[in-house]
């Protein structure tokens, strides 16, 4: 596709603040087709530096609560005051596992590269993310993974940047789909590829940041070709 909303973003700023693969590109695929509108409470939940709640608010006009536990409240909110984005985006630092908001709070949840370290669990969206959201909302994940599992096999082209615990956390579509299908609060509507990988890994690795630097031994030997981004999109029952 083409990523006509995330060309309108200043490039410099995009590469300052980064922390993985272009998560605007990533989010902009990933909203396709999804009910997003002016009113909307909406938890954009490990959103690094404010890259993808800055996108929420000013390409839908939603109310975004950028949640993360890396970067503090006080960093998002000079970075959203000084776009004029303060009234609609409310920065929170927090711990997934612990989120401080009522349930049946939010219309919606999106999260872009970062479900995939506390989300992995069956038990976690049952318990720790679906109750914040309004039954008949929905939930919007993007996650890195693989095309198969190879953990028990990890191509060598991975080593060079990566240590086989780096990569706990990837899995293919299907491993997903498993185990979000056993979650009873939600219903899976569908799992599936995103066409913007090799663009956003592309736009990560132009950065100078330390662990762009790192990523590309292992991108520049070929392992893109057994990695994948993926999308997966749910209903709150």
């Amino acid at each position: 596709m083409k990523f006509i909303k995330s060309a309108q973003y200043d490039k410099q700023f995009l590469l300052d603040n980064m922390m993985g693969p272009n998560a605007l590109k990533i989010l902009e695929e990933l909203t396709v087709g999804l009910d997003l509108h002016p009113g909307m409470k909406v938890l954009d939940l490990g959103c690094g530096k404010g890259l993808t709640s800055i996108f929420l608010a000013k390409e839908f006009g939603v109310q975004v609560y950028a949640t993360d536990l890396w970067i503090t409240a006080t960093e998002n909110y000079e970075r959203f005051k000084s776009l004029g984005l303060d009234e609609l985006i409310t920065p929170i630092h927090a711990d997934a596992t612990e989120l401080p908001y009522a349930e049946n709070y939010f219309d919606a949840v999106i999260s872009v590269d970062s479900y995939h370290y506390f989300g992995h669990t069956p038990e976690f969206m049952d318990a720790k993310l679906a109750p914040y959201v309004k039954p008949g909302g929905f939930i919007a994940l993007a996650v890195p993974g693989f095309k198969e599992e190879y953990h028990s096999n990890l191509p060598p082209e991975f080593l060079i940047s990566w240590g086989a615990a780096d990569l706990d956390t990837f899995h293919c579509c299907d491993w997903w789909q498993t185990l979000l299908s056993h979650a009873s609060t939600i219903k899976v509507d569908s799992v599936a590829e995103l066409t913007c990988m090799d663009e956003a890994w592309q736009d990560w690795l132009a950065c100078d940041e330390e662990h762009a630097i790192n990523d590309r031994g292992s991108m520049n030997a070929g392992a893109g070709k057994y990695m994948n981004l993926i999308a997966i999109k749910a209903t709150k029952i």
